[in-house]
């Protein structure tokens, strides 16, 4: 058998090299300690001495090495030599030395005391040099590469000079990464200018920022103003984008209280901190007590609003969490997410449209879901345009008999996911969920006033077990959530603008006029759960959502934020309006007033009365003309819905007289009436 060939290691080659050094260096350090004992003059060192010297070589150096590998200075990955090396290596020169001073002077010559100091000094000099050299030259190394990258690194401009920025500019100088170096600190406190946290200066407020970014040669900003109020924020970092620098902010004051403040937790300026507006606060105890211990059904669940609504009813302790999907990719990654989050979640997903009676009946009739939202629905404007029939089918009969099934087994609330776009539609979608509202308030009557008779069998709808209905005696509450475009969403504009800055441009906007009402997801999620504690039937719940974003602004201020300058680096193109687009989106219809709720911006639209005998009746002329794919389909619809209209060529200044008078009616405010429900 052949015997496998042993491999030198680098180390093992290193020890040898220090190996014959040491037989050098021990010899020639009480070499040289004679030499100086007589004045550095070999020629008057005594013969007696050096002959002492020569015959204790050879033993000297046995004892030496004995003890060098015995204190393991051959096996030391010097290059992080430390303490204990120094301790072994000082060990080892007081041995040695003790060793000299017995051997030598027993058998072969008393030598002079300093010959000893000497030698044991120079010995442990020569030995300790030769080791530590080693990592010296690491050091120096990297400290020279380190000055390289202080030339190189990035300059940062710290603004905000309270707690949060202390915490960070300390974070910033102690971190061991090169992140950069903190040049000056803005903060709008006049009593903090001219003054320094740190060594840093602080140079002045927010007007002061162009002009520092041009001074320092700033390349980053870092914005830590966690209480600052939203339209603070929003104009500080409106700022900022104009320089062209890298932003990133601390995200809520949470950290501030929690202590969680670091660098590692600062994030990318994302468009919504340019929209000024504070995040909508919801009273998450009441939330927790509607959820607690309840089955809970999220139609459309894998979708953006639907997969956020189950993030956050999974976090409170739902006796079952029922997701249903007809997309399985998205049903399938949102059941992963949910499983790895909540392991003790009773969670079910299941597959199938609303559109389809038996399935939505059987799931109903099985799990007996005591809430209800109804977050399925086709949303995309454009596609609706040219499918109409298909966003009746999804979005109006879909609702229908999600609501019948609901009211049918019991269920004690089911919210609707509504739409501004349904305020004076110009579009089918619109008009559409303009529907499905209609439905939700129908319903809701028909539940609070048992007039089951009113409902009717629609085209594919397998049966009407009306008696049922009669015999359960519950009342399920009806309500509609309304809300505006949701950024980040599937479908949204933000998801595209990215997609093509990231592809160079250019940025597709269709009008340069057009605005929209914008919210974040959570936002979005934590209204329509507040909903739920506030309903009392028939209600449609609307979202103060601040002042109407420009889709123009909007794209330009994500190339900004990208570190591109608008029509320079990336371009801007406007397409026109696309079919069913409107410049600009409403909250509330003329004929609806506000009411307002324990929540500041959460309002209630005043139910519009209408002929609910004759709207159901509609409903399924309505159903039957879309199973048929009736090519009359909006023309039903504006019969039934008065305010739908289809887009008109309109000019610009009659949009802009629009648009103002939208702003005007912003500035009307909400007559403070008590939250009540049901139908007028």
């Amino acid at each position: 058998m052949q015997k496998r060939k042993r491999r030198v290691e680098h180390w093992q080659v290193i020890s040898l090299y220090l190996f014959l050094y040491d037989v050098f260096a021990v010899n020639l350090a009480y070499l040289l300690a004679l030499w100086f004992r007589f004045d550095c003059r070999f020629t008057l060192i005594p013969q007696s001495y050096l002959n002492a010297w020569i015959q204790f070589i050879p033993i000297y150096t046995v004892i030496s090495l004995v003890i060098f590998t015995g204190l393991k200075l051959y096996r030391s990955l010097w290059r992080f030599a430390g303490y204990s090396e120094l301790l072994r290596v000082t060990a080892a020169t007081i041995m040695t030395g003790f060793l000299h001073w017995l051997g030598i002077t027993t058998f072969f010559q008393s030598m002079p005391i300093s010959y000893f100091l000497f030698g044991m000094i120079i010995q442990f000099c020569l030995t300790i040099g030769i080791r530590f050299s080693y990592r010296f030259v690491l050091l120096e190394r990297s400290r020279r590469e380190k000055l390289m990258k202080k030339k190189q690194e990035k300059n940062i401009l710290l603004i905000g000079a309270g707690d949060a920025g202390r915490m960070i500019l300390r974070d910033v100088q102690r971190t061991e990464f090169d992140v950069g170096r903190v040049q000056c600190i803005i903060d709008d406190n006049p009593n903090k200018w001219g003054r320094f946290i740190d060594g840093i200066p602080i140079v002045g407020g927010r007007e002061d920022i162009l002009v520092n970014v041009e001074k320092y040669g700033i390349q980053q900003i870092l914005v830590a103003i966690p209480s600052a109020k939203a339209e603070q924020k929003r104009d500080i970092l409106n700022i900022c984008k104009e320089t062209g620098c890298e932003l990133k902010t601390l995200p809520g004051i949470y950290q501030l209280v929690t202590g969680d403040v670091i660098l590692t937790k600062m994030k990318e300026v994302a468009v919504e901190d340019l929209l000024g507006r504070e995040p909508i606060q919801v009273n998450m105890d009441d939330i927790f007590q509607q959820l607690k211990d309840k089955t809970i059904l999220v139609t459309g669940g894998g979708g953006s609003i639907g997969s956020e609504l189950c993030r956050q009813i999974a976090g409170h302790e739902p006796k079952q969490l029922i997701l249903f999907e007809i997309y399985e990719n998205n049903a399938y990654d949102i059941e992963q997410e949910l499983k790895r989050k909540y392991p003790e979640l009773n969670l079910i997903v299941l597959i199938g449209s609303v559109r389809d009676s038996r399935r939505i009946d059987d799931v109903f009739e099985h799990y007996k879901p005591d809430i209800v939202y109804h977050a399925a629905a086709h949303k995309h404007v454009p596609l609706m345009e040219g499918s109409p029939n298909e966003a009746i089918k999804n979005n109006v009969i879909g609702t229908y008999k999600t609501a019948y099934a609901a009211l049918k087994s019991g269920c004690q609330r089911l919210v609707l996911i509504s739409t501004d776009k349904a305020v004076n539609p110009t579009n089918i979608m619109g008009a559409s969920k303009r529907l499905c509202e209609m439905v939700i308030q129908s319903m809701n009557q028909i539940s609070q006033t048992g007039q089951f008779n009113l409902l009717p069998q629609l085209w594919s709808h397998t049966w009407n077990p009306i008696e049922e209905i009669k015999e359960n005696n519950v009342k399920t509450e009806f309500v509609a959530v309304r809300f505006g475009n949701v950024l980040g969403s599937n479908g949204s504009v933000i998801p595209l603008f990215k997609k093509q800055i990231a592809e160079g441009g250019p940025v597709t906007v269709t009008h340069p006029d057009i605005i929209r009402y914008f919210m974040t997801i959570p936002e979005a999620v934590s209204l329509v759960l507040q909903a739920g504690t506030y309903a009392k039937g028939g209600e449609i719940f609307v979202l103060d959502m601040g002042d109407p974003v420009k889709i123009d602004t909007l794209a330009r201020n994500l190339i900004k934020l990208s570190g591109y300058k608008p029509d320079v680096d990336i371009q801007i193109e406007y397409t026109g309006l696309r079919p069913g687009e409107k410049l600009y989106e409403e909250k509330l219809m003329a004929e609806e007033g506000l009411k307002t709720t324990p929540n500041k911006l959460i309002h209630i639209a005043k139910p519009i009365p209408f002929d609910i005998a004759q709207f159901m009746k509609q409903v399924e002329i309505l159903a039957e003309a879309s199973y048929t794919n009736s090519t009359r389909i909006k023309e039903i619809v504006s019969e039934i819905v008065l305010t739908y209209r289809e887009p008109e060529k309109v000019t610009d200044k009659i949009e802009k007289q629009k648009i103002q008078k939208l702003r005007e009616s912003k500035e009307r405010k909400a007559e403070p009436i008590s939250v009540a429900g049901g139908v007028n």
